[in-house]
This record gives structure tokens, C-alpha cells and sequence, in this order.
């Protein structure tokens, strides 16, 4: 009766002594993932293709001014904002995805971070204790 609860208490440690170390794994993939966001936000994460480029103001511009509807006639011209009006528009938009970005990589470290300290508690824990059965 003994043995039995001590092979089940080996294979409930090291289950989770496994899935700690199969954690830590995938949260250090996000955690460089997330660092390496933060250092070029503008870059990072997923754009939408119909989205106007934000790498550099020529480009915004252009993507803009395609996206406008072609008039039919020069009576109901579509409006075309002026530079000034686009330099805003384009700062406004370069501004909302890096603090965008910055933000999601904060919290995809904070996260990452987290999950690594909770599995090395469990891993640490487990292993001591697994030695301790091991022993007797």
C-alpha cells in the first residue's frame, strides 16, 4: 500500500516538475518576443494590409490618398486634406500603434516574467520534494 502512494506521489511530481519546465520554456519564447517588440514598436505585432504604412510620411500619404474615392466629376471633387492635416493625421497614427505596441509588450513581459517565477518556485519545490521521497 505503501509503494503504490509513493509511485503516485513520483508521478505527481514529476508531471509537475515537467509541465513547469515545458511552461518556463513558452514563457521565455514570449518574453524575447516581447523585448524585442519593445525595441522597434513601430515594427511590431500584426498590421492590418488595408492599414496605411506608418514608415515614413511619403508613405502614409500615399496610402491615403489612394484609399480616397475617385470623384466622378470635378463638380464633387473629394476632399483631400492638406500636408499639414496629413503630418497630423500620420503623427497621430505612428503615436497610437508604438504606445500601442509599448503597451502590449509590457504586459506580454510582465506576464512572462510572472509565469517563469511561479514555475521555478514549483520546479524547486517539487524537486526537493521528490528528492525527499526518492530517499525514504
Amino acid at each position: 500500500m505503501e509503494k503504490s502512494q509513493k509511485v503516485g506521489a513520483q508521478i505527481y511530481g514529476y508531471a509537475v516538475c515537467l509541465t513547469a519546465v515545458i511552461t518556463f520554456l513558452i514563457s521565455i519564447t514570449t518574453l524575447v518576443n516581447a523585448i524585442l517588440d519593445l525595441g522597434d514598436p513601430l515594427h511590431a505585432g500584426w498590421t492590418p494590409p488595408e492599414a496605411p504604412s506608418l514608415a515614413s510620411f511619403e508613405n502614409y500619404k500615399m496610402d491615403i490618398l489612394r484609399s480616397m474615392p475617385a470623384s466622378e466629376s470635378s463638380v464633387q471633387a473629394a476632399y483631400v486634406p492638406d500636408d499639414e492635416t496629413l503630418k497630423g493625421m500620420y503623427e497621430a497614427a505612428k503615436n497610437d500603434k508604438i504606445q500601442s505596441s509599448q503597451h502590449n509588450s509590457i504586459r506580454n513581459i510582465m506576464i512572462g516574467g510572472i509565469l517563469m517565477v511561479i514555475c521555478t518556485i514549483l520546479f524547486i519545490t517539487h524537486w526537493h520534494w521528490m528528492k525527499k521521497i526518492t530517499r525514504t
